[in-house]
């Protein structure tokens, strides 16, 4: 054949500029294509030889890339192409080679990655020029040689080529000579083709010698061709998945277990997940699963692949029915994403329900570290909670462990309330909330531990799935109000004495930042604590999910509200009133008097206007009722200066208070000096 020129057979003259800019997201892809495709062609000659339609001799392999000084070169001895079938492959671009192939050898061709027929084009997104020199594996072929400089022009000539097979040389341009460091392009190789079927060589073999590290005649062969998740589960052991483990994740600590994926029908499926130890934030660890295509390395972006909780797992995952776009780095949904995506959740689930049912011991130990996977899933996902409800667990403040089930049998008896709901008592911090739990304990009660990152997300969802079930956190008010068995009884304490406590304590409270105290008395029996701070559930609640849920920004401004519970039963909240009668009866008795009088004036006025129109109420009497609300203001404020100064002079009353704050983590700083001072006043 004489030289023949051309054009490629392309739809627009500026293709080239295009493919040189918008192919691949990331130009590094080029290496990428160019060793599967050689690859590919070494796969298609073994299935060939494999059904007697090639009777030559195999021989080795291996796909060798190399450097020159402003080259790569891509090198394979797989099925080679003729002139003919560069012209249908190349010169006319996008239609595959693998698609004839496929169609013709369907049953028994296994392992052919190439799917679209642009991947050797991306060449020219780090090339000035390509050369293809290529010899049929057919009988009495000629070896030939193709040229282009990124135009749609091409020459095709006859050359001189001793062995079947395909060299594609690359002529990097000057944007790209990042390309021509050895370093980079063993990277790329380690990230892309670290699994390839087909032995992959680049350069040789290095050892130390002489102080420094020179060249052997071994080849540097960089890939597993049998990796783990091609293997037979029966055909390996622990320490083999920990090891793969460690090739895939240096730096990590071992697994906690791993899942071994191998489906068939209706689509294929292979891998290997592992549950990895997970402490912190979530989103620190997603993006650890590598997505395959027949051993060729696509993305770490899983998404739609893999349900959403399950983005936290590490591993591998391998299809050839996962669609992707030209690119390979995008996945396109379709039906058999969706029956994947499916069918890993029920392998996870089943595997997780296995270790519960078989050893569950092992499970109870694993529980901190699996706890946010399963959570995660739970709440994001109905058909995993539907399954994992059943192995899900509940720890106490003992360490004990429950399911769902077993929990809600443990305190159905004593921690049902009076409308017939089921109380779930839990703590977020087991030592901030001690004296919460103690009194809880006390009760009979049991209290959960809930301190993880998706627990408040969790509280909520399971009083919606329990069935007239309310979780409420052990610190949200006084123990008797927990659980409410009956009735209450009515405080003892007269309305005054309950106003004169309130503006004492209210006095003396600090100012603390975003933080509101709603000051009441309760009796607790003597023997409860004389000053509790409880702070209400749902309010903190959606502070909590404020901070974890897009939308809820409102609640996260708002300040904390908190209740300053007065035990009127306690010694010394009952000696506080008796000193204060002492020190202000005979300035409060007079204003109390006067008091009396305005609201006994107020009555009258407001009886006799019942069923009167404001127009039939003289102007005197409407003047009269304001001036009396004024008073009123005027007294009360008289009242509370009294009270106020008493408190100021009472170091008890701060004293209590700033008990309550330590208890609850509260009392800091100066605040915290001054109650220390205070304490050593008081017992000297």
């Amino acid at each position: 054949m004489s030289t023949q020129k051309g054009n490629i057979g392309v739809t627009t003259e500026n293709i080239f500029p295009v493919i040189k800019k918008f192919l691949y997201s990331d130009h590094e892809i080029f290496l990428r294509e160019l060793v599967s495709n050689a690859v590919d062609a070494t796969q298609k000659l073994k299935t060939l030889s494999s059904m007697g339609d090639f009777n030559g001799e195999l021989g080795d392999l291996t796909v060798h890339v190399s450097l020159g000084k402003n080259t790569i070169t891509v090198s394979d001895r797989g099925l080679g192409l003729t002139a003919e079938e560069i012209d249908k492959y190349i010169n006319q671009i996008a239609f595959s080679g693998a698609n004839d192939f496929l169609e013709k050898y369907k049953n028994d061709a296994n392992a052919i990655i190439g799917h679209f027929g642009l991947g050797f084009y991306s060449a020219f997104m780090v090339a000035k020029k390509v050369e293809i020199v290529t010899k049929s594996y057919k009988e009495d072929a000629q070896a030939v040689k193709w040229t282009c400089d990124g135009s749609p022009e091409f020459t095709l000539e006859n050359v001189e080529k001793a062995d079947r097979g395909t060299d594609i040389i690359l002529y990097i341009d000057d944007e790209s000579k990042e390309f021509l460091e050895e370093a980079r392009i063993s990277s790329l190789l380690k990230k892309y083709c670290s699994f390839l079927p087909v032995p992959v060589a680049f350069g040789k073999k290095k050892e130390w010698k002489d102080g420094k590290q020179v060249d052997t005649d071994e080849d540097n062969v960089i890939n597993d061709t049998c990796p783990l998740w091609t293997r037979k589960p029966s055909e390996l052991k622990d320490e083999d998945y920990k090891k793969f483990y460690a090739q895939l994740y240096p730096m990590s600590d071992e697994p906690l277990f791993w899942i071994h994926l191998n489906v068939d029908y209706p689509f294929h499926l292979t891998g290997i997940l592992y549950f990895p130890k997970v402490k912190s934030n979530i989103e620190l660890n997603r993006n650890k699963i590598q997505l395959y295509c027949n051993q060729v390395y696509v993305t770490d972006s899983v998404e739609g692949i893999v349900p959403d909780f399950l983005t936290l797992l590490h591993g591998v995952i391998d299809s050839p029915d996962i669609p992707l776009n030209v690119s390979r780095s995008y996945l396109q949904s379709d039906s058999n994403v969706k029956k994947i995506s499916t069918h890993i959740t029920k392998k996870v689930s089943d595997r997780l329900q296995s270790i519960f049912k078989n050893d569950r011991k092992q499970f109870e130990e694993k529980w901190n570290d699996l706890k946010i996977f399963i959570n995660y899933g739970m709440l994001t996902q109905e058909e995993f909670y539907d399954r994992a409800k059943d192995f899900a667990l509940f720890m106490d403040t003992e360490g004990k462990y429950y399911t769902f089930d077993e929990y809600k049998t443990l305190i159905k008896d004593n921690q049902t309330d009076k409308d017939n709901t089921l109380v779930y008592l839990y703590t977020n911090h087991k030592d901030e909330q001690y004296s919460y739990i103690e009194s809880a304990k006390n009760k009979g009660y049991n209290v959960l531990l809930m301190d993880g990152q998706l627990d408040v997300a969790m509280v909520s969802m399971l009083e919606q799935k329990f069935e007239k079930s309310h979780f409420t956190r052990v610190d949200s008010d006084i123990i008797d109000k927990l659980i409410v068995k009956e009735d209450q009884p009515a405080e003892t304490l007269t309305a005054d004495k309950q106003e004169a406590l309130s503006v004492m304590f209210k006095s003396r409270l600090p100012q603390l930042d975003k933080a509101e105290f709603n000051v009441v008395t309760q009796a607790m029996g003597e023997n409860a604590y004389p000053v509790m701070i409880t702070q209400s559930e749902y309010m903190r609640r959606m502070k909590e999910m404020a901070n974890i849920q897009a939308g809820m920004n409102f609640y996260g401004e708002m300040p904390d509200m908190f209740n300053l519970i007065l035990n009127s039963d306690h010694a010394l909240v009952k000696g506080i009133l008796e000193d204060e009668e002492k020190a202000c009866d005979a300035d409060v008795a007079p204003i109390n008097t006067e008091m009396e009088r305005v609201n006994q004036r107020q009555n009258e006025l407001k009886k006799s206007h019942e069923g009167k129109k404001d127009e039939e109420i003289p102007t005197a009497e409407k003047d009269e009722i304001n001036e009396l609300d004024k008073k009123r203001t005027d007294l009360k404020a008289q009242k509370e200066a009294v009270y106020t100064k008493f408190a100021a002079q009472n170091q008890i009353v701060r004293q209590l208070i700033d008990l309550a704050l330590l208890q609850n983590g509260m009392l800091k700083g100066e605040a915290l000096n001054n109650f220390v001072k205070r304490s050593i006043d008081l017992m000297k």
